[in-house]
């Protein structure tokens, strides 16, 4: 036995007892009479006690030599703590060893095992084993384990399946580039790693399977981010016999579940927004709802001065951002130079400033009188001491800036509290969008998501105007799931592939075995897919999704621990039956 107790169990209660710890040497304090060891583990910190008096000398000896992270087993008996430490659950008492045992050593860590350490992020991938061993990393996983527990504990309740999909399945076109692997047995042909299990779950609709889901990882070759990942997991749901409310409120039960449970937080019912009033009101179809700033559209009373930047414009439109009137006119200035960045590219910005007098003072002062701008703020919201910025263009590139820009004074301003949470379900998105560079179509979600009852006749007189049957759950400004009513018989789907461009060839080619499916009774139904990395980190108060994976990959799809992806030899080439051709 290499432990009665763990490190962060003992009390007052066991002084006296004999215990048998093991752990890792957070830290040595040697004063020359005395040594003291902080033993660590999972569970938490008890001190070790060895002295001249009461230790064996050997002992002793053998505890100043020991060094960090060295892995031990002692045993002593548990004595009150002379200098009680209020800071640790076992600060009350430690233990006074009468036997020690190395069970390994260790070299120098290369940054200090610390809940603030000195290791950059890079050094703390390369030996993420070692940052796991951290209080802030550990803890995020545990937390993760605890979401995960809870979902899958509601989804059973709920008369949910869980079924494992395949992850060897073929390159199909949805959205984003494929991981392939290749094939020894059939030469020159491949399989895909999964960008989702979509159809599969929707046959085990056709199955009779009824409720599914599954706590799957999911593969997409695209350029990283802070909160993306080349593989990720996925809460993937799907149920039979359902419309859209039925799917709704299923997952708002979830998300409810989970926010009482995970954060100790009670929530209402959650507010619905189409997609057109989201794009209107905040610029973006997943709008942080925890603050104000609502966009106020001003066309009809800043348009037809002598004003040429707003009368060329397809779009004007402000925020109040409150109690910003007090702005210098060189933070005002470093606020233009952020809008003008490429990352959000405005040309420039006007602005207002509401004074606490009612008057008013702004940067076209030239162009527009006091009661003019008395009418922006009316429109935007803004109140004495606010300030109004205002930019104008066409419209979606000027809702995506002032959406940035929103986003950004919210931050600054210190209203993104991630302690408080505002979900909010987005409907009624565009079924297909245009790509400008090719004129085509393609789906604004999934090439199965049904249009809306009703709408199927317009996919052929006005593509742009059919609503999809989907919804986004979004939680703090962050997409946390996404789903949609699914296209259940073959004819539709046949159509749907015709608008996205598909031949009836390259449709079966590709798609054969889902169309041929419908043909056997396909229920009606319709799921969900929550981003479980992305959910647990903004239930754990954070938006960056690495620190709550244990093994993340880097900003270009690097594990620097493992060093991969690798180059293959020779030989595994010529069995795989592949060439490499790399330019130099």
């Amino acid at each position: 036995m290499y432990r009665s107790h763990t490190c962060g169990e003992l009390r007052s209660s066991h002084i006296n007892k004999e215990v048998t710890l093991s752990g890792w040497v957070q830290k040595t304090r040697d004063k020359g009479f005395v040594v003291w060891v902080d033993l660590r583990d999972r569970y938490g910190i008890t001190q070790l006690v060895f002295d001249e008096e009461r230790s064996d000398p050997e002992i002793l000896e053998k505890a100043r030599v020991l060094g960090r992270e060295f892995v031990l087993q002692v045993k002593g008996t548990v004595i009150e703590r002379s200098s009680k430490n209020s800071n640790i659950p076992t600060g009350e008492i430690e233990i006074l060893v009468t036997k020690l045992k190395v069970l390994n050593e260790s070299l120098i860590p290369p940054f200090t095992i610390e809940d603030k350490t000195d290791g950059g992020e890079d050094l703390r991938m390369k030996y993420r084993y070692l940052d796991i061993r951290r209080n802030p990393v550990k803890e995020n996983l545990i937390f993760r384990s605890k979401v995960t527990i809870e979902v899958r504990n509601y989804l059973s309740k709920q008369g949910f399946i869980e079924v494992e999909t395949p992850y060897l399945i073929k390159s199909t076109p949805e959205g984003a580039r494929d991981f392939v692997v290749p094939s020894r047995m059939n030469e020159g042909q491949f399989y895909a790693l999964p960008q989702s299990p979509q159809t599969f779950k929707q046959l085990l609709m056709v199955g009779g399977l009824d409720k599914y889901f599954h706590i799957v990882k999911c593969f997409r070759d695209e350029d990283l981010r802070a909160d993306r990942q080349p593989e990720f997991t996925q809460i993937d749901c799907e149920m039979a016999f359902v419309e859209q409310d039925d799917v709704l409120n299923a997952f708002e039960g979830l998300t409810r579940h989970l926010l009482l449970e995970i954060n100790g937080l009670e929530t209402g019912e959650f507010p619905r927004l189409t997609y057109d009033d989201a794009m209107k009101r905040f610029g973006n179809d997943k709008p942080d709802i925890r603050f104000g700033m609502e966009f106020g559209e001003l066309n009809e009373i800043a348009q037809h001065k002598d004003f040429n930047v707003f009368n060329s414009s397809e779009l004007v439109v402000g925020i109040a951002v409150p109690g910003a009137a007090s702005y210098t006119r060189k933070e005002i200035d470093q606020l233009i130079n952020w809008i003008r960045r490429p990352q959000v590219g405005a040309k420039g910005m006007v602005y207002v400033k509401c004074n606490e007098d009612g008057s008013y003072k702004s940067s076209v002062d030239k162009f527009y009188n006091q009661e003019d701008l008395s009418k922006w703020a009316k429109h935007t919201g803004a109140k004495p001491g606010d300030l109004i910025c205002i930019l104008s263009g066409n419209i979606a590139e000027t809702r995506t800036q002032l959406s940035a820009l929103r986003m950004e004074m919210a931050e600054r301003l210190g209203l993104r509290n991630p302690k408080e949470f505002a979900p909010l379900w987005v409907v009624d998105f565009p079924l297909l969008e245009l790509d400008e560079e090719t004129g085509n179509y393609h789906a604004m979600h999934h090439p199965f998501t049904s249009p809306k009852p009703g709408q199927l006749e317009l996919l052929d007189t006005d593509p742009a105007a059919v609503r999809a049957n989907a919804y986004d759950l979004v939680l703090n400004g962050n997409e946390i799931g996404g789903g949609s009513i699914r296209i259940h018989d073959k004819e539709t789907q046949a159509t749907m592939f015709r608008h996205l461009g598909f031949t009836p060839e390259e449709a079966k080619a590709q798609f054969g075995f889902l169309m041929d499916a419908f043909q056997y009774g396909a229920p009606p139904h319709g799921g969900i897919a929550f981003g479980l990395d992305r959910l647990v980190a903004i239930l754990g108060g954070q938006e960056t999704i690495r620190d709550f994976i244990a093994f993340p990959k880097n900003n270009s799809g690097r594990d620097v621990m493992i060093d991969a992806p690798a180059f293959i030899d020779d030989a595994q080439l010529k069995e795989l039956n592949l060439k490499l051709d790399i330019p130099t």
